[in-house]
């Protein structure tokens, strides 16, 4: 990677975004950036790791906001000229609702899945060649999370458009406010569809974007079922072990890797295969 390289990573004041930037700091060449939405969350992380002798740098930003990542997208312009690194790590999933309202749904997947749209719109214009991006997925993200017949056509055509994911993601949201949701058309008995649809819709979406960058190598991650609180207090492993996988892709896999989607154990799966045990299973 180029000297004074610039990375970004969303979402970062806590859990694994905290951890991929620690990690980031103690490896790369360049500048980086913690951003979370909370200006006060990101000062105490950087401050924590500060303390640790680490110097990234903090701004502010919300992927949810167009004027935030517009804002933003002008500040790495003007002052950097590009970047190299970007994890989109910014998530969230509320427990308490295992069949969602139909505004939990739309939450869900406005900063999941939507603000992905904006980011690429943004910022991968200043993406440089050889870029690496992460797009950080999950267990529900696996396309073995769908049994909808129609959808699963969808996904795997080979000219699989934004469009189309967008559509996914519509007539799901519109299932839930019409209250014509079906449990059957996802596994687990549609347990938390709301996060499978706005992770499917993310790693369909790595896939859309690497064929129309291929100039820079995209990937999704599932980091594994990691000790944060949006696991509610499970989780097998720490944040630090979840962003070892991210830091490989970011650090030590073959730029030619492009458009996959990788396991937690650095294993490559297979995103097409439906009929896989991939999904995930709630309370599992």
């Amino acid at each position: 990677m180029r000297e004074n390289a610039v990375a970004v990573v969303t979402g970062a004041n806590k859990g694994i975004g905290f951890a991929v930037v620690k990690g980031l700091c103690k490896r790369f060449n360049g500048t980086v950036y913690l951003t979370a939405r909370d200006e006060s969350k990101g000062h105490t992380a950087i401050k924590a790791l500060e303390d640790l002798g680490l110097t990234p740098k903090y701004h502010t930003l919300d992927v949810t906001s167009e004027d935030s990542v517009k804002e933003f997208a002008e500040f790495i312009k003007t002052k950097h000229g590009g970047f190299d690194v970007l994890v989109n790590n910014a998530a969230i999933l509320e427990w308490e609702q295992v069949y969602p309202s139909y505004e939990a749904a739309k939450r869900n997947i406005d900063v999941n899945y939507r603000s992905l749209l904006t980011v690429e719109e943004l910022l991968f214009p200043l993406l440089r060649d050889g870029a690496r991006v992460v797009n950080v997925s999950s267990a529900c993200g696996h396309l073995s999370n769908l049994k909808n017949k129609k959808w699963l056509d969808t996904f795997l055509k080979p000219d699989l458009s934004t469009e189309d994911i967008n559509g996914f993601v519509e007539e799901y949201l519109k299932s839930v406010r019409n209250g014509t949701f079906q449990r059957e058309d996802f596994a687990d008995d549609g347990k938390h569809a709301e996060h499978r649809v706005s992770k499917i819709a993310l790693t369909a979406l790595t896939m859309v974007q690497q064929r129309k960058y291929p100039n820079i190598s995209i990937n999704a991650v599932h980091p594994g079922h990691v000790k944060t609180d949006m696991a509610h207090g499970g989780g097998e492993i720490e944040p630090d072990e979840a962003a070892d996988t991210i830091l490989y892709l970011i650090f030590d896999a073959s730029p030619n890797l492009k458009g996959t989607f990788m396991w937690y154990n650095k294993k490559l799966v297979d995103w097409y295969d439906f009929e896989g045990d991939y999904y995930y299973k709630h309370g599992g």
